[in-house]
């Protein structure tokens, strides 16, 4: 191979990057995904606004009933993050690689783990803003009855909105269109839905539904947020549960850090 033709074949490769993780090119790409957000209000709303409507619809609409407000109230503080941050990351990480951003990021020094861990990062800030919204409405302002600490409903809350925020980047790999990352929701999030706990207690499901709920880290969320409703103290379920959903979380990232593409084909 001539001299001309190596400099042509290196100038088009794209930069490596050092390493695999970089504090810096992290932090700068978390920095750009909520500069870009900043400037689009129907995303923030979707995402810090949602969750606490749904929460004061769901209240009023058990008036009557407190005690049903209080039993399924903790598990939805769990449920609506992660739906909301699964929606906003899978969409928003689809719109950059049909846009052509997402290539031309990769092109240079910055590694798919240092893009995953950014998103992660911008969308985990505003999922501690999301959190903190309704767990505090729930709690001070809606009457929800909790046992333990609040404090505890909103570390399971956060961890549920990054698992979400995991899924999100992982399914958008797989997705041509924003309206192929939107039909992934029923493939995804409706069954955890329906077999967490939310709608009666996963020991009266059938054994096989059962079974199944028991690998889903949405069954986990939702048991964490039931144990804060029960128990005043710390419980071994309840470290277990929290273990459970940020080692799901970790591994889901990890999972969208090796099927990021490039480009939609």
């Amino acid at each position: 191979m001539s001299a001309t033709t190596t400099a042509m074949a290196t100038a088009t490769k794209p930069a490596t990057p050092t390493s695999p993780l970089n504090l810096s090119r992290t932090t700068a790409t978390a920095t750009r995904v909520l500069r870009q957000l900043r400037h689009d209000p129907r995303t923030i709303a979707l995402m810090l606004l949602v969750p606490c409507v749904m929460l004061v619809l769901l209240r009023y609409v058990f008036d009557g009933s407190p005690r049903t407000f209080d039993s399924i109230g903790a598990s939805l503080l769990g449920i609506f993050p992660l739906i909301t941050m699964f929606l906003v990351t899978s969409i928003a990480t689809l719109r950059e690689r049909t846009s052509g951003t997402l290539e031309r990021l990769l092109a240079l020094p910055l590694g798919k783990a240092d893009l995953v861990a950014g998103y992660a990062l911008a969308f985990g800030a505003l999922a501690i803003i999301q959190t903190a919204l309704a767990t505090g409405l729930a709690v001070w302002f809606l009457g929800l009855d909790v046992v333990g600490s609040p404090w505890l409903l909103l570390l399971v809350a956060l961890l549920d909105a990054l698992l979400g925020t995991a899924l999100g980047l992982f399914v958008s790999a797989f997705a041509a269109s924003e309206f192929q990352a939107v039909q992934f929701m029923p493939a995804v999030i409706f069954p955890q839905l329906l077999l967490c706990g939310l709608f009666t207690s996963r020991p009266a499901m059938h054994p096989v539904l059962e079974g199944i709920s028991d690998v889903l880290p949405m069954s986990y969320a939702v048991d964490g947020m039931n144990e804060v409703l029960h128990h005043t103290d710390t419980t071994g379920t309840f470290i277990r549960d929290v273990v459970i959903v940020a080692g799901c979380a970790v591994l889901v990232l990890g999972l969208g850090a090796a099927t990021l593409r490039r480009r939609t084909a």
